[in-house]
C-alpha cells in the first residue's frame, strides 16, 4: 500500500527538511515518486554578488516593483522619488539553493555586465534579485519641474508661487498716496494764489484808505482854517481877558494890556493911552497900579508917545503877552474890544472895522470901528478873529453912536520896540 505525499506524509517533529520517501516494507522497492509541485509565483529576482560597475551619468536608478534585500542600503536617483523599495548597486548575496554560475544577471543597457559571486559573467536571465527590466538610459531627469542633466546638480524643488496681492496692494497704496500728495500740492497752490490775490486786494484797499485819510486830513486843515477865520467872540475873549487889566493912575482909570515877550530883566511890558497916565506923568510921578478882580500890581511908566497917544508900562509880575497882528486891518473885518468902561473890568464888545483913516491935522492914522466903547475903555486892545491885536482903543465920537477910534498896533510896536 502506498502512503500519500503531502502534508499528511510529513512529520512535523522531524524538522523543516524534505520528507523521506519509504518503499514497500515487504519488497523494499522504492515506491512511485511524488508529484512535482511547481511554484505558482515567479521566482524572486536575484542580483549577482559581484559589484556592478557604476552606471554612466550616476547611480543606477531604482526599478519600480523590485524589493531590496533586508539590510541593503538604498540609493535613489537624484530628484526622483522612488516608487518602492529598490536594491542598491552594491553586492547581492547569493540565493540559497542555486549556484551562482547558473544565475544570470541582466545586462546593463549601456553594455556593462554584472558578475556573480564566482566572478563569471551572468546571463541576461533575471535571478531572484535581478531587475525586473532594463535600466533606464542615462539622460536628463525631472525634479520639481526642472530638467537636470547627467553630472549637473539638481536644484531643490521650489514651492508654490507666492501670491502677488501684497505687492499689488502696496503699489495701490503708493499710487493713492502720490495722488493725495498731488491733490494737496494743487490745493496749496490754489490757496497760495488766493492768498496773494487777497494781499493785493488788501494793499489796494489800504492805498485807497490812505488816500481817503489824506483827503480827510486836508479837509480838516481847511476846516480848521475856516473855523479860525470864522469870528468867534467867545473864543477871542477867553484868550484875551487874562492879559487885560484896569489901570489906576491917580484919580483916573483906564485899560492896559500885556504885549509881546517878557521884559528884559524880568517882568511884563504893557501898552495903554498916554491920556490915561498923563496926570501922573506930568506930575513927575511914574508909578501906577494894575488891578484885576481883587489883585493889585504896581507898574512903572517907562516911556510915552504924546503924538500917537501911547504909553509904555512895565510890571514885575509875569503875565502872558498878546500877539500883534502882522497884517493891516480891512474894512468889514470883525473885531472884539476888551476893557473897563466906567471902571467895569473885563467888559467885552464886538463890531467890525468901519474904515482905516489916514493921518489928519497933525494926528496919526486911526482905525474906525463900530463896537461900543465908553470912558474907561481907553488903552484897551482891539482884537481880530485870530486873537491878534490890531489896535489900541483911544476915543469915541461925541454926540454919535457906533464911531470908535483906535491907534494901529504897528505904530505902537515901531515906536517902543517891545512887540
Amino acid at each position: 500500500m502506498t502512503e500519500g505525499y503531502g502534508p499528511g506524509g510529513h512529520d512535523p517533529a522531524a524538522g523543516h527538511g524534505p520528507a523521506e520517501v519509504t518503499g514497500n516494507p515487504t519488497t523494499n522497492r522504492p515506491g512511485p515518486l511524488p508529484p512535482r509541485i511547481e511554484p505558482t509565483h515567479a521566482a524572486a529576482p536575484v542580483w549577482s554578488a559581484a559589484p556592478a560597475p557604476p552606471h554612466p551619468g550616476g547611480p543606477v536608478p531604482p526599478q519600480p516593483g523590485v524589493p531590496f534585500p533586508p539590510g541593503a542600503p538604498t540609493q535613489a536617483q537624484p530628484g526622483v522619488q522612488p516608487a518602492g523599495p529598490f536594491h542598491s548597486a552594491g553586492p547581492v548575496p547569493a540565493q540559497p539553493g542555486a549556484p551562482a554560475s547558473a544565475v544570470p544577471a541582466a545586462a546593463d543597457p549601456a553594455g556593462a555586465a554584472h558578475y556573480g559571486p564566482a566572478g563569471a559573467p551572468t546571463s541576461g536571465v533575471a535571478g531572484p534579485y535581478a531587475p525586473a527590466g532594463p535600466l533606464p538610459p542615462a539622460g536628463p531627469t525631472w525634479a520639481g519641474g526642472v530638467v537636470a542633466y547627467p553630472g549637473q546638480p539638481v536644484p531643490p524643488p521650489t514651492g508654490p508661487r507666492r501670491r502677488r496681492w501684497p505687492s499689488v496692494v502696496a503699489a495701490l497704496v503708493v499710487l493713492a498716496l502720490a495722488g493725495l500728495a498731488g491733490f494737496q500740492a494743487y490745493q496749496i497752490d490754489r490757496l497760495t494764489g488766493r492768498l496773494a490775490g487777497t494781499e493785493r486786494q488788501l494793499a489796494e484797499a489800504q492805498g485807497d484808505d490812505r488816500a481817503r485819510l489824506d483827503g480827510l486830513e486836508q479837509r480838516a486843515e481847511a476846516l480848521e482854517k475856516q473855523a479860525g477865520a470864522t469870528f468867534n467872540p467867545e473864543a477871542v475873549a477867553g484868550a484875551v481877558l487874562p492879559s487885560v487889566f484896569r489901570v489906576r493912575a491917580g484919580q483916573f482909570t483906564g485899560t492896559a494890556f500885556a504885549i509881546g515877550e517878557p521884559a528884559a530883566g524880568g517882568g511884563t511890558n504893557l501898552f495903554t493911552n498916554f491920556h490915561v497916565v498923563e496926570a501922573v506923568w506930568e506930575a513927575g510921578d511914574r508909578e501906577v497900579f494894575l488891578e484885576r478882580t481883587d489883585q493889585r500890581f504896581p507898574a512903572t511908566i517907562v516911556k510915552v508917545d504924546k503924538t500917537n497917544d501911547v504909553a509904555h508900562l512895565r510890571t514885575t509880575g509875569r503875565f502872558t503877552g498878546l500877539t500883534a497882528a502882522s497884517e493891516a486891518v480891512k474894512s468889514g473885518q470883525q473885531i472884539v474890544v476888551v476893557g473897563a468902561p466906567l471902571g467895569l473890568e473885563d467888559s467885552v464888545t464886538t463890531g467890525v472895522v468901519s474904515a482905516f483913516r489916514d493921518a489928519r491935522d497933525g494926528s496919526g492914522p486911526v482905525i474906525q470901528f463900530d463896537a461900543p466903547i465908553n470912558p474907561g475903555n481907553s488903552g484897551g486892545p482891539v482884537v481880530n478873529g485870530s486873537k491878534q491885536v490890531v489896535g489900541i482903543a483911544t476915543a469915541k465920537a461925541r454926540d454919535a453912536e457906533g464911531i470908535g477910534l483906535a491907534v494901529p498896533i504897528e505904530i505902537a510896536c515901531d515906536g517902543f520896540k517891545i512887540c
